[in-house]
Parts: structure tokens; C-alpha cells; sequence
């Protein structure tokens, strides 16, 4: 490789490399997030506990005034929404935040609220393309990761550059996703 062809592909890999700074982190960071769905809920913290009452309740009274009191019975302050009987045994009520679905024979309960988290709701929002536009912008980025890259592999020159070291870290880093590949796809 020339020396301009080096300095040009040098200034190419840094002037990208610190324009997607942000686009790095926040597909990373929810990279991160989204590869543990199974242990967690990466974008909202969700609460459960249980509820009881001992206040009979007539789905033809009923109103948001009683509602409002067993909010306050069972000390949840969130500002009453609303409330329905999706059938003759539940009532469900609505707070900011959450809500309660009560079993009208046993009057036990299940209130639940939903927070999102703060960094991480935000970057599975970018992560999940929102909008067309930002679509266009991450496959930009898409293609300005493929750039990096391969302009990444030229840097360095000599024993550890392409020479030696880099193609054995090259070699290793094409057979791991080979390996998992052969072990867990086919």
C-alpha cells in the first residue's frame, strides 16, 4: 500500500471511527441489553406484589371514587387513570405506572408498575429503528462499521499488521462465529 493510500486510509478510519463514536456505544450498549431478553427486561424495571381486600365489590357500583380508596388501601400514591371489569370476576384499575388486576371472589390481587430504564429504554428505542430516517442513518452506519473494519486491518504494517499478528487475530476472529456456526446452526 502507497504511503497517500495509507495516510488517506489512516484519516478515513479516524474521521469515522469519531463520527459514529455515538452510534458505537448506543448499538453496543443495547447489543448488550437485548442478548439477555431471557434474564431480564432491558428496557422497563416491573414491580409485583400482591394486593387483598375485604370491601365487597358490585361491578354495577362500582365507581372511580371506590376505585381511588382502594388505591389508597393498598398505599399505592400514582395518580388513578381508570377502571374496567374485563369479565364478571376481575376488576382491573389503572395508576400512573401501573396497575392492579383484583379476582372479585377472593378479593387478592396482583398491582404491578412499569419504570423505564433510564439509559437503556433509550438506546433499544435507537436500536429497534424508530423511524425511516433513522433507518437510513443506521444502515449509514451499517455501512461505515464494513469501512472501519477493513480500513482497520490496514493500520499497522509489518509483524503486527497483515503480516503475522493481525491475520492470526483475523483467522481466529473468522472461526469462532464458524464454530458457533457448526455447533449451534446446522
Amino acid at each position: 500500500m502507497g504511503k497517500k493510500l495509507r495516510k488517506f486510509n489512516r484519516a478515513t478510519h479516524r474521521d469515522l471511527g469519531y463520527f459514529f463514536v455515538a452510534m458505537i456505544l448506543i448499538y453496543a450498549i443495547s447489543g448488550i441489553a437485548i442478548n439477555h431478553l431471557d434474564d431480564w427486561d432491558p428496557s422497563y424495571v416491573v414491580k409485583k406484589w400482591e394486593v387483598k381486600t375485604t370491601k365487597e365489590i358490585s361491578k354495577k357500583t362500582f365507581n372511580s371514587s371506590e376505585a381511588k380508596q382502594l388505591l389508597h388501601q393498598w398505599n399505592i400514591d400514582e395518580k388513578y387513570r381508570k377502571f374496567y371489569f374485563p369479565n364478571k370476576e376481575r376488576l382491573k384499575i389503572f395508576f400512573k405506572g401501573g396497575n392492579v388486576i383484583l379476582d372479585l371472589n377472593s378479593g387478592v390481587g396482583r398491582a404491578e408498575t412499569l419504570k423505564r430504564r433510564p439509559l437503556f429504554h433509550t438506546v433499544n428505542w435507537l436500536h429497534y429503528n424508530p423511524n425511516v430516517y433513522w433507518k437510513w442513518f443506521s444502515d449509514i452506519f451499517a455501512l461505515a462499521l464494513i469501512i472501519l473494519a477493513i480500513s482497520g486491518m490496514f493500520i499497522l504494517k509489518g509483524k503486527n499488521g497483515l503480516k503475522w499478528r493481525g491475520t492470526i487475530l483475523i483467522t481466529i476472529g473468522i472461526l469462532i462465529p464458524l464454530l458457533f456456526l457448526v455447533l449451534f446452526y446446522f
